[in-house]
């Protein structure tokens, strides 16, 4: 078992089988050194994370979808890295979307659910640049989606 997948065990996460793309697009490209991961959907075992924030979900209930889109984003790196996800050498940026209503001004606080989640399984290198941004709707309804760039090695 990988340095990263013994760190998700203790924390009690499985990584499940990377998502497939929902429409005409690659899940991730690799550049170089650099990993390019399309956006994740807040999704887990049981279904999409469906809501708006500001009128169905919580703040708590968001960071809780933002840490899903976040497993999502390792399912997909591992991916890229043909199963050596302990190539990663940095989260370089995340950018969230979340599913808010015009009033909400707590994106930052949602998204800190993947931005806290990445920091406590990579450590230092999962310190990144980040962008918080209100979406009047996402899709298929779900409240978060996130996108993210790695550096490996």
């Amino acid at each position: 078992m990988s340095r990263i997948e013994t760190r998700l065990a203790e924390l009690g996460v499985v990584l499940p089988e990377a998502p497939l793309p929902a429409a005409n697009y690659v899940p991730w490209v690799v550049s170089g050194e650099m990993v390019y991961i399309s956006g994740q959907i807040s999704q887990n075992a049981s279904g999409m994370i469906k809501g708006k924030l500001g009128a169905d979900l919580s703040v708590e209930q968001g960071a809780e979808a933002a840490k899903a889109c976040a497993i999502s984003l390792l399912a997909q790196l591992k991916a890229a890295t043909g199963g050596e996800i302990d190539r990663v050498l940095q989260l370089v940026k995340l950018v969230g979307f979340v599913n808010s209503t015009p009033d909400f001004t707590d994106q930052p606080k949602v998204i800190n659910g993947a931005s806290d989640f990445m920091v406590a399984v990579l450590g230092d290198a999962g310190r990144h640049a980040r962008s918080a941004v209100s979406a009047a709707s996402l899709p298929f309804g779900v409240a978060v989606e996130i996108e993210a760039v790695f550096q490996i090695d």
